[in-house]
């Protein structure tokens, strides 16, 4: 099972919250935020943020890559979001490894996200632990990424849910076992980190109309080295079944399924594009509607 993750939960837009009485202008920025005044919000940020403060380097990430208040800027998103995450702040490093991840940076996306996850971050867990489970840019250890992908989804995170169902299907009982015991070990002796409340404005996700897909459809090359792959599977079925309730979306729509058999499992291919950047475009969109994700390379 090689499936990525992450979704508007995992990969939220959610700022600070609560403000120590020292830093109340980090929260008078917040509820700028809130009345949609995401120009003043940044106003009161930055310089709290130029001076090193945390919460504010990390709201000011989060401005960069929403664009709010701001033009979308991801390489600056991610020097304020690297400076809060270097402070040890949570959101940070969970934040910034999505970021890192979602945009090919597999390896320092990684660093972050296992210190996310040593934390308890329950965004930083799914994907660590999946990268763990499948040895992805990690040494394969599919016990711990068991034990994180469980915890996570015991902190109710529905992509966690899911993908932890798919792993249901492929560990065996006695790692399963001790999976949740390491899970239970950890949950002791970390602290939980909970993602701070979203205090803006949620854009409904609609589906395109079928017109649309069909125009992006007629663009699809027929040919190219890579394909996004979308989980691992006991049974050839499911697979199957998986590729066809995608079949309709946008970054899916027109392509091929590749079912690729890897020992007891099958893996579900879907392609081609025509680059590496190509497919980490689909599986942001993928990942965005929390659907487990990740670019391989055609074989």
């Amino acid at each position: 099972m090689r499936s990525k993750y992450w979704s508007a939960a995992l990969f939220g837009a959610s700022l600070v919250w609560a403000a120590p009485a020292s830093a109340q202008n980090v929260k008078a920025g917040i509820d700028a935020w809130q009345r949609g005044d995401y120009a003043g919000a940044v106003a009161i940020w930055r310089p709290l943020a130029q001076a090193g403060d945390p919460d504010a380097s990390f709201n000011m990430g989060q401005a960069y890559r929403l664009g709010r208040g701001v033009l979308v800027d991801l390489g600056t998103a991610q020097t304020w979001l690297e400076q809060a995450a270097r402070k040890d702040h949570v959101d940070a490093q969970t934040t910034l490894g999505l970021l890192l991840f979602q945009n090919g940076n597999q390896a320092e996306g990684l660093k972050w996200l296992k210190m996310g996850s040593e934390k308890g971050d329950p965004r930083a867990m799914l994907v660590y632990g999946t990268a763990l489970f499948n040895g992805d840019g990690v040494a394969q250890d599919p016990v711990l990424g068991y034990a994180y992908v469980s915890r996570s989804a015991a902190q109710g995170l529905e992509p966690a849910r899911n993908t932890l169902a798919q792993m249901d299907e492929i560990i065996p009982l006695a790692q399963r076992k001790k999976g949740v015991a390491l899970a239970l070990q950890k949950a002791k002796t970390q602290s939980v980190a909970k993602s701070a409340p979203e205090p803006t404005q949620k854009v409904a996700q609609t589906t395109a109309p079928r017109t649309k897909i069909q125009q992006v459809a007629a663009t699809i090359p027929t040919s190219g080295a890579w394909r996004i792959q979308l989980g691992a599977f006991s049974q050839r079925s499911s697979a199957e079944a998986l590729f066809r309730k995608l079949s309709g979306s946008a970054p899916v729509a027109g392509r091929q399924q590749f079912l690729v058999t890897a020992g007891t499992v099958t893996r579900l291919q879907v392609g081609p594009y025509s680059s590496k950047t190509a497919a980490s475009a689909a599986c942001g969109t993928l990942l965005g509607r929390g659907q487990p994700c990740f670019p391989v390379a055609a074989k």
